[in-house]
């Protein structure tokens, strides 16, 4: 039986003016596991895993951390380590001292904190600027310091908030391969909050797709961007994202326009009335031979390695990715589907059929 080092149930944050952040919640993250908390601005990750931090109180449920229920524990007393989006480092202190200080206040000995210091120095590559001070580093250098003093702890669980916002593009995708090497590493369990479903996508073991407070889906990357459990998740997991599109059910086909559109082998039984048709923009390809769907291509979007078409297939608005390789079609051209590659959402609520 796998091992659990947190355990969210039925986690609920209802602030004093009734603004509910967080609603019933159940997480479960197993030992050396990198769970993603992934969504919008004002979805609830956040105040999750503050939370979890113990710097947000518990309005209902439970968390239960390493084996003990945490509600009411401090922060100090949770064995955490926290990794904040603005480093949070001691500016008159050395890169040495901002990693000792915790350590020296929990009381522990001259030579073991000398000796966590020089292992997390030596795992994160700031051997050389021990010795100086975080305004001669920089941003990511800053971000290699605040992981390595989560690190010198020895916690149950590290937890990240959006710890690379403040990064730009190109180092924030260095330091994702960084946290993921370190992550492998140290074998411990890890939370780490983002609203950029990239770094969700390449970082985690599992994500969790939050939603209004609410859990939209909980999976490996594969199983949110392969299987959707609603629109939301379609549209919010994957760049560009899924193309959705309103659709009629007639007659066993769905229909926009006059345009008759594939429905996926499993839906050959009762079906709605109305459903939102769903597509990954690289799982249509241009036909051939002139047969298949009409595609209208309004704009064009040159990326290096691949390309998007932007257009429309019966008046609805879709997007087709393909390879930079492959000759470009004209403005009117077709595209062929195949029907396995096709899903379906209820028009109403948005969940999956």
């Amino acid at each position: 039986m796998t091992e659990k080092t947190l355990v969210l149930t039925d986690v609920v944050k209802r602030y004093p003016n009734g603004a509910l952040a967080v609603d019933r919640v159940n997480v479960d993250v197993n030992a050396g596991e990198l769970v993603v908390f992934v969504g919008p601005s004002g979805c609830g990750k956040s105040t999750l895993l503050r939370m979890v931090a113990g710097l947000e109180t518990v309005t209902d449920g439970s968390i239960e951390l390493a084996g003990r229920v945490v509600n009411d524990l401090e922060p100090a007393e949770r064995d955490i380590a926290m990794v904040f989006q603005n480093y949070a480092l001691y500016p008159h202190m050395s890169v040495r001292k901002n990693l000792s200080y915790g350590l020296k206040n929990r009381g522990l000995p001259a030579d073991e904190i000398n000796r966590r210091v020089e292992e997390a120095a030596e795992i994160l590559e700031i051997g050389a600027f021990l010795d100086r001070k975080p305004s001669q580093l920089s941003g990511g250098q800053r971000q290699r310091v605040a992981m390595g003093r989560a690190i010198v702890r020895h916690p149950a669980i590290f937890l990240f908030d959006e710890p690379l916002s403040n990064l730009d593009a190109r180092l924030r995708n260095r330091m994702r391969v960084e946290i993921r090497k370190l992550q492998r590493r140290l074998n411990t369990a890890m939370i780490y909050v983002t609203h950029d479903q990239v770094e969700a996508m390449t970082l985690a073991d599992r994500i969790v797709v939050l939603n209004g407070g609410r859990v939209e889906q909980i999976g490996s990357p594969a199983e949110v961007y392969g299987d959707p459990a609603s629109t939301f998740v379609a549209s919010f997991i994957g760049a560009p994202p899924m193309n959705l599109i309103e659709v009629g059910i007639e007659a066993g086909r769905a229909m926009r326009d006059g345009v008759a559109l594939p429905l996926p082998p499993s839906h050959d039984g009762a079906l709605p009335a109305k459903a939102i048709w769903g597509l990954r923009p690289e799982r249509a390809r241009v036909g051939d031979d002139g047969n298949g769907i009409p595609f209208t291509i309004d704009v064009v979007e040159e990326l290096g390695a691949s390309r998007l078409l932007h257009g429309r297939i019966g008046g609805a608005e879709f997007t087709l990715q393909q390879d930079a390789s492959a000759p470009p079609p004209s403005q009117a051209t077709t595209l062929l589907i195949d029907p396995r590659d096709v899903h379906l959402f209820d028009a109403e609520t948005g969940k999956a059929l």
